[in-house]
């Protein structure tokens, strides 16, 4: 599913941490909770409500990495990958379940990043080559902050 490349089994590994983190953040939300209260006294919250988590900046610029890291691997690339995008999806899927308007951010951050380098580069030239590894480098070391930071 990864690169070969250091980098790439470097950034993998991070997202995929990342999305472990995610997973047990959900999953540990239950045994923060407060006691419960008389239902019939409290509202519950409907589904689409947003809560934002403290690293929702990092998530946003991370996504909008994987976009671009996306779009410029597909073009250097004789073989088309959807490898990143499939990333994107996971972050998505474990980040974003019932929060609508996050997923939305998230997604135009991909997008936003996709088109950034779709409106600068139309073929693969150095200059892609080494935004695509500069690029790989920003994602890995976001996905690693926010796993170090946000993991415990």
């Amino acid at each position: 599913m990864c690169g070969v490349s250091t980098v790439d089994m470097i950034l993998c590994r991070t997202v995929a941490a990342s999305l472990l983190l995610s997973a047990l953040v959900v999953a540990a939300g239950p045994a923060f909770a407060q006691p419960k209260a008389d239902t019939a006294t409290v509202a519950t919250p409907p589904p689409d409500i947003e809560r934002p988590a403290p690293y929702d900046d990092d998530l946003l610029r991370l996504a909008e990495v994987l976009g671009s890291v996306h779009y410029l691997r597909n073009l250097c690339n004789p073989g088309k990958e959807d490898h990143w995008r499939a990333e994107m999806q996971q972050l998505l899927d474990s980040e974003t379940k019932d929060e609508p308007k996050r997923k939305e951010r998230l997604t135009a951050a991909f997008n936003r990043g996709y088109r950034s380098f779709a409106s600068v580069y139309t073929d693969c030239t150095q200059q892609a080559i080494v935004a695509e590894e500069r690029y790989r480098n920003e994602g890995a070391t976001l996905a690693t902050e926010i796993t170090a930071r946000f993991g415990n």
